[in-house]
């Protein structure tokens, strides 16, 4: 069983930065690929940024490609969303997950995902 936890939330100025973390407890998260997700009040989780288990391949939601980069450090076990430029519509529960069944690739979809952290709010501010 893998324990997600993340950290990192707050209240940030629009067009300034944010740096989230998700800490993994449990196992090794090394081979899963590793997914960011946001659910904004009365909308449904969207997919935001996705990372393969080297950290070699990476894919973003186009609203926030460009202005947040998904990383991740297999030694710490834990999986970073950056997150700059940062504007009102990335009000949002931010949420990590891993998905044990991919290590190469990486799905977009939240029901192909395993295990999921507790979510950390992001609030920007104008």
């Amino acid at each position: 069983q893998v324990q997600l936890v993340e950290s990192g939330g707050g209240l940030a100025q629009a067009g300034g930065p944010l740096r989230l973390s998700c800490a993994a407890s449990g196992r090794t998260i090394s081979s899963y690929a590793m997914g960011w997700f946001r659910q904004a009040p009365g909308k449904e989780r969207e997919f935001v940024a996705a990372i393969n288990w080297s950290g070699g391949s990476t894919f973003y939601a186009d609203a926030v490609k460009g202005r947040f980069t998904i990383s991740r450090d297999n030694a710490k076990n834990t999986v970073y969303l950056q997150m700059n430029s940062l504007k009102l519509e990335d009000t949002a529960v931010y949420y990590c997950a891993a998905d044990r069944s991919r290590s190469t690739s990486y799905s977009v979809r939240p029901n192909e995902y395993d295990y999921w952290g507790q979510g950390t709010q992001v609030t920007v501010s104008s």
